[in-house]
């Protein structure tokens, strides 16, 4: 992890501070970009989503699909959590602690707003991150790829279903059209261009070209995100500063449910005898959020001033401190995780 992405949640703070400055000082120059959209889709942020996205999507092989099979309990149980688990929880959390408990402390015309942007960040399991995170607890290599690029292909038919099923029982009106054409603009494309990218990159067999683009758009992507949330807080700063509390009531229900999914899913790969290199990043793949995507289509479906792009802003906000506990919680039970019988009867070795 480099120095820049380690204090990622600093940078994210930073931004909020000089978006509600700058919102303040340079209202038109906002109201400018705001209006800059077709389809309702705003074209600035579009272009700084696929900077953000597409160097994360390079680094997936496709290929590795083939190799699923391998950690055949890890994928399991991470699919289960991923797609049957995680969305379904949050929107249970979302309804439980937005929707009712916390209602009386939030504005009331952005309620429905919320819900629908910790949704939508729950639905989309993490992709560029988690490879962080799975080198942090000494994970299988081959687990995190295959399952990344398993999920990444999931996500092209399962994102905009999910989504819409979960806004539509939350009474939220989805615009299908929109939804559909976001899950186009920034998975479909994003992953046709990231792997015609790659193919050619390492035409020669090797990853040094590779390796070297890659070095040369990450600080591009991170600068990207940086420059999106500067841009939402320039758009948010009024109620930020109106009820400055909004972003921790947001943060409780995100933090239940990384804790509790990822605790799920290392206790399911423990029960299931799956080694602790596959449980570990198992564990962060089920917990984490693909908060760029989750961004682009809060912003896509609701605009710029709504609440759900806030509260997919609130996962990008936590992230990196949340996910380090994770970690710390995974390596620090290692001992106790391969004391299973079920985990000693697994003999396939780990690979490297």
């Amino acid at each position: 992890m480099s120095t820049f992405e380690r204090y990622l949640t600093l940078w994210v703070f930073l931004c909020i501070v000089v978006g509600v400055a700058l919102g303040h000082l340079m209202p038109g120059v906002f109201q400018v970009i705001g209006a800059a959209e077709i389809a309702k889709v705003n074209l600035p942020v579009a272009v700084l989503i696929w900077l953000m996205i597409v160097p994360m999507l390079i680094r997936i092989d496709f290929r590795s699909l083939a190799q699923v099979g391998t950690y055949w309990r890890g994928i399991g149980v991470t699919l289960f959590i991923n797609w049957a688990v995680k969305p379904f929880s949050m929107a249970l959390l979302a309804w439980l602690f937005v929707g009712w408990l916390f209602r009386p402390y939030l504005p009331a015309a952005q309620v429905d707003s919320y819900i629908a942007g910790l949704i939508i960040l729950a639905a989309a399991p993490c992709t560029a991150m988690v490879f962080v995170w799975s080198n942090l607890t000494r994970g299988a290599p081959l687990f995190t790829l295959s399952q990344v690029a398993l999920n990444d292909a999931i996500m092209v038919v399962a994102f905009a279903p999910i989504v819409g099923l979960l806004l539509g029982l939350s009474a939220i009106t989805v615009p299908w059209d929109t939804l559909v054409l976001s899950v186009a603009l920034y998975i479909v494309v994003p992953v046709v261009i990231a792997q015609v990218l790659r193919g050619r990159l390492t035409a020669d067999g090797t990853t040094r070209a590779l390796d070297a683009m890659l070095a040369t758009l990450q600080p591009l992507s991170l600068v990207a995100l940086l420059a999106t949330l500067v841009l939402l807080f320039g758009f948010q700063g009024e109620q930020i500063i109106a009820q400055p509390a909004i972003i921790a009531l947001l943060a409780v229900p995100i933090l239940i449910q990384v804790y509790f999914n990822a605790a799920l899913a290392y206790l399911l790969n423990r029960l299931s005898g799956e080694r602790h290199c596959v449980a570990g990043p198992s564990a962060l793949i089920g917990a984490s959020n693909f908060f760029e995507l989750a961004v682009a289509a809060a912003i896509s479906l609701f605009g710029f001033q709504s609440g759900a792009a806030l509260a997919t802003v609130v996962g990008v906000l936590i992230e990196v401190p949340v996910m380090l506990t994770v970690v710390w919680a995974v390596n620090r039970s290692r001992d106790w995780y391969e004391a299973s019988p079920a985990v000693s009867r697994n003999t396939v070795p780990e690979r490297t």
